[in-house]
């Protein structure tokens, strides 16, 4: 066969694999067209949040939403710090890391009861987390506010811990019980054959084989307590309890609200939970699918 006849379209359309042939023809234009659309909504509103963040008040007022910042500056952060960031900052951390490890150290042991325990009463203590799920926080506010106020925690911290970590509670335990279910029961058999207790199963076989799922749950309670906003605004009162979510308001007036210097304070408090996500995606994205994939 001569080259020329090669290099002719038939003979390198013949020559193509057929995997490759039909590529070409499924181009998923749909799916193209819809993920730039869903692009467009994901990034134009996070530019709007960051331009305008830069932007004096006047400027925000006659300029418009999506043109660049003629003279940038950044004054509103510098007003955001002055106002008490840092210590809505850190009093947002007391409480997400709080109830962080307040979750991971109890629904960690319950999963593991739940799932190796052979009683009733263990069993009806799963239907009562998994009945949690379906209460709002919104509906027992007020005998929380009560239990609060008696054991004289009300505006403090520890009031909004409490609550918090026990409405993250069922959601971990479910997920830590479905992940717990996966491990063969030969795992557990094996160990217990050679020797070891409850605690030695627990410590060398569970909390390794849980560590997708915890981190999981950690973020997700993390995130419940970083946004939580119902809890502060009932149980607390001062400005030195303050957190995130509520420092936000000192940027509405009677008479408006600063636009440009709220934004600044979203995009500082974003900030850490950016990088949070970006440390434990894989994590996340793991532990939510243990427990599932059968």
């Amino acid at each position: 066969m001569s080259a020329d006849v090669l290099t002719r379209p038939e003979a390198r359309t013949r020559s193509e694999s057929p995997k490759r042939r039909r590529g070409r023809r499924n181009v998923n234009v749909p799916g193209g067209v819809a993920a730039v659309i869903w692009l467009l909504i994901v990034v134009v509103p996070i530019y709007f949040i960051v331009v305008t963040s830069v932007r004096s008040q006047e400027a925000y007022v006659a300029d418009g939403p999506l043109d660049l910042p003629t003279s940038p500056t950044l004054t509103n952060y510098q007003h955001v710090i002055d106002l008490g960031f840092g210590t809505f900052l850190v009093n947002s951390l007391i409480v997400a890391a709080g109830t962080v490890v307040l979750v991971l150290v109890l629904a960690l042991p319950t999963a593991y009861a739940i799932v190796r325990g052979q009683s009733r009463w263990v069993r009806m203590a799963f239907t009562l987390f998994l009945t949690g799920l379906a209460i709002p926080a919104q509906a027992v506010i007020i005998p929380i506010f009560l239990l609060i106020t008696r054991l004289h925690l009300y505006d403090s911290l520890t009031a909004i811990i409490l609550p918090t970590a026990a409405f993250s509670l069922p959601m971990a335990v479910l997920v830590l019980t479905s992940a717990l279910r996966d491990v063969p029961g030969e795992l557990y058999e094996a160990m217990t054959v050679d020797g070891a207790g409850q605690a030695l199963i627990f410590r060398r076989l569970v909390l390794p084989l849980s560590r997708p799922a915890l981190a999981s749950i950690g973020i997700f309670s993390g995130l419940n307590a970083w946004n939580g906003i119902l809890f502060p605004l009932v149980l607390t009162q001062s400005s030195e309890q303050r957190v995130l979510p509520l420092g936000l308001w000192n940027f509405q007036s009677q008479y408006g609200t600063d636009v440009p210097g709220l934004l600044a304070a979203v995009v500082l408090s974003a900030l850490p939970v950016l990088a949070l996500y970006l440390f434990g995606r894989r994590q996340l994205l793991s532990g939510l699918s243990a427990g599932f994939g059968k």
